[in-house]
């Protein structure tokens, strides 16, 4: 029994000693497992930390900094701290040069100073002013002398010892804070420099209810938003409708021509209604005044609120005109052709089962040309006359006074309506849903009316008329000496030379179109490469967060252009105080400004082409051994290769025609040709305006019919990845 139970003993032993040595070498296994999934996701990681780093920095802080901006308020500093600032920096001056310029100051001061600066002494040493501040300044400076000789001894040394300082805290303080500049900080210097205080407020959002420009203003900005909105919207939607149920006849040249204005630069819709409808307008003054008598041009044109508004129709109706060409598009025809069948009317099928259907798309294009309008500046500055708009006075704030925070405030003041209106029409859309099957059936096979059909038909066929007229007065513009009043021939806008003598624009030919040029053709490339890294990182990847990188990424399209481009301003003029990092007045703040304000339609092509590839091609890659970057470069980017070019085009095109952000970064030496076409037009000067934009057309057709071809006619792989990608 001993034996038995010993050898019993000793099987326990072993078994319990196999168990522990198992479980010792999955432990092991575990942690070389564990090691190994770290070291296998630790490149990815990085390079989405990398990304995460380059969009914090030059998407999420210039928009933050705006908000940070928006809240500053500027106030006086109290005297008894701007006595003990102004003698600090005294103290930082030697001795002698010191006493000379105080010597120097004193001497140069005008009546009025001395009397100003006599109250303020008499402040500093707690002595009333007695004299009324409001009256004659010639009475204030009599009643400043008797002050002073009124007080006694005592008061009066007192007096005498704060005057000097008092003297240089309210007219010599800019000069002093420049002799000691070096010797300052950058903040101590402009708190010397300004007298202010900086403190955390909402006095500039509330300037927008309390000034009155502001709020007259802001009520033109809604009404021109509201007005264009509707406008656009319903043209968008005809248009659309009839191109998708078959009722316009040559539907892809009418598709094509609505999409013009995509591309061209934002206020030359505005340019082409003065050529053709202003006081020297071909039309209202050359026809209807000069030639039949019918108006006086002078009187009856198009600059206002109705030149505005055409002018913002026009220019956006394309996106408008995408986002209910692509929900019409997708509509089940089943739906409607099952209403028809119950016995519905054309009419109820259209109001009960067609408008329901296009309600989100409504609501969306709706809201994206309300916050176009809201953020247009150009339009309204070049043929509103004299129509303020809160835009407009962003534009002056920031331009003019360099004005940052109120022109922050106003930013976000601008989108602050639509995205109210939106919340409001989203919580009432909830209340009832219109939902067809996940597959198209294709549109319905039902007759339009042929009073439908002939009026959709007017319809888009006179918009394409105004457009192709419009388009067509802006290249003539640009071979005529000077419009409505000298129609020669001449190719002088294109060139250097001066297109006519004694009217010279600021810009010679079109040297700015060049620029632009090469400022994209840096943007364009790293935007598109840099959008098919996010896609790659947040679809294939997946690190944590990434929900916050593909956030950060899409934040520039649905923020207007305006809020970047004073974002930039804020961010990048001295970024933590450092003024070796300022970017602005360079080419650098112009590219990265370009790229990260686009990189969102890269970043959404992308991602929508590596939902559909099969994540197995990728694994395959890494089994074999490539590394992260082998696998991006030589397995997913062939692949996705379209979506880096759709990305690359987008910035190229946005970059070559943007205005609304880049126009606060250009600085002499680095103007970009839609900054300059918008100063021509501003300025009168209309056939310089005529030859860039013409010029931008030509470039941007010829890009676009390149890839056309490549894609249709090159090689064999460029086809058939066009083709699986839906574009061919």
């Amino acid at each position: 029994m001993a034996g038995v139970r010993f050898q019993h003993r000793r099987r326990s032993d072993l078994a319990n000693s196999f168990r522990r040595g198992a479980l010792v070498r999955v432990r092991r296994r575990g942690r070389a497992c564990g090691g190994t999934a770290v070291k296998r996701h630790l490149p990815g990681y990085l390079a989405a930390l990398g990304a995460a780093l380059l969009l914090g920095v030059f998407i999420a802080y210039p928009l933050g900094g705006v908000l940070v901006e928006s809240v500053q308020v500027n106030k006086p500093m109290p005297g008894a701290e701007m006595r003990d600032m102004t003698l600090d920096a005294l103290g930082k001056m030697q001795t002698g040069p010191r006493e000379k310029a105080v010597t120097r100051w004193l001497a140069s001061l005008k009546p009025r100073q001395k009397m100003e600066a006599t109250a303020a002494a008499l402040m500093l040493i707690g002595e009333p002013v007695n004299w009324d501040r409001k009256t004659s300044y010639d009475k204030q400076i009599a009643a400043a002398r008797e002050s002073v000789q009124a007080l006694d001894a005592r008061a009066r040394a007192a007096f005498e010892d704060q005057y000097p300082i008092a003297v240089i805290m309210l007219h010599k303080r800019i000069a002093l804070a420049f002799k000691v500049k070096n010797q300052l900080s950058i903040e101590e210097f402009d708190r010397l420099r300004s007298g202010e205080l900086r403190s955390l407020g909402f006095e500039q959002y509330l300037s927008v209810f309390r000034d009155p420009r502001l709020r007259k203003a802001g009520k033109n900005s809604l009404m021109l938003a509201f007005t264009a909105s509707f406008l656009t919207t319903f043209l968008a939607f005809a248009i659309a409708y009839g191109i998708n149920r078959g009722a316009i006849a040559w539907p892809g040249i009418i598709r094509y021509a609505t999409l013009v204005p995509l591309v061209s630069p934002p206020v030359i819709l505005a340019t082409a209604a003065i050529l053709l409808f202003g006081r020297n307008g071909a039309i209202t003054n050359g026809l209807l005044d000069q030639t039949l008598g019918w108006i006086d041009a002078d009187v009856h044109n198009l600059y206002g609120l109705s030149g505005v508004i055409v002018a913002q129709v026009l220019g956006f109706l394309p996106p408008a005109f995408i986002i209910m060409d692509n929900v019409l598009s997708k509509h089940d025809g089943r739906v409607e052709e099952a209403a028809a069948s119950q016995g519905a009317s054309p009419w109820q099928v259209f109001t009960h089962v067609t408008l329901p259907l296009a309600q989100p798309g409504l609501v969306r294009a709706f809201m994206l040309v309300f916050i176009l309008s809201m953020t247009d500046f150009g339009n309204p500055l070049v043929i509103g006359k004299d129509l303020p708009v809160l835009a407009g006075i962003l534009y002056d704030e920031m331009i003019g006074f360099h004005n940052t925070e109120l022109a922050a405030a106003l930013a976000v003041w601008l989108i602050v309506p639509a995205v109210s209106i939106y919340y409001l029409l989203e919580r009432i859309g909830r209340r009832k849903r219109f939902v067809t099957a996940g597959d198209t059936g294709g549109a319905p096979e039902l007759p339009v009316p042929a009073v439908a059909r002939v009026t959709l038909t007017a319809t888009a066929w006179s918009v394409i008329f105004l457009i192709v007229l419009l388009y067509g007065s802006i290249v003539v513009g640009s071979f005529v000496r000077i419009w409505g009043v000298d129609y020669s021939f001449t190719l002088n806008w294109y060139t250097a030379a001066d297109a006519v003598a004694g009217f010279d624009s600021e810009w010679k030919g079109v040297d700015a179109v060049w620029y632009s040029l090469k400022v994209v053709a840096i943007a364009a490339p790293l935007g598109g490469l840099l959008a098919a890294v996010v896609a790659y990182l947040v679809e294939r990847v997946r690190p944590p967060g990434r929900s916050v990188l593909s956030f950060v990424s899409m934040a520039p399209a649905v923020l207007p252009g305006v809020i970047f481009g004073v974002g930039y301003i804020v961010a990048f003029n001295l970024p933590l105080g450092v003024k070796g990092l300022a970017l602005t007045g360079t080419m650098a703040i112009l590219v990265l400004n370009i790229l990260f304000a686009n990189i969102f339609v890269g970043v959404l092509a992308g991602r929508a082409i590596l939902q559909r590839l099969d994540v197995s091609v990728d694994e395959a890659a890494e089994v074999l051994g490539a590394s992260l970057t082998q696998r991006f470069i030589l397995v997913v980017l062939p692949m996705m290769r379209h979506a880096a070019i759709l990305g690359t085009f987008y910035v190229f095109v946005h970059g070559m025609t943007t205005l609304s952000a880049v126009v606060f970064l250009v600085s002499p030496g680095n103007e970009l040709v839609s900054v300059a076409i918008f100063d021509s037009a501003l300025n009168g000067y209309y056939g310089a305006a005529s030859a860039m934009s013409v010029t931008i057309l030509v470039i941007v057709s010829a890009v676009m019919a390149g890839m056309w071809y490549f894609e249709r006619y090159g090689p064999a792989w460029a086809r058939i990845g066009a083709q699986a990608a839906g574009r061919a």
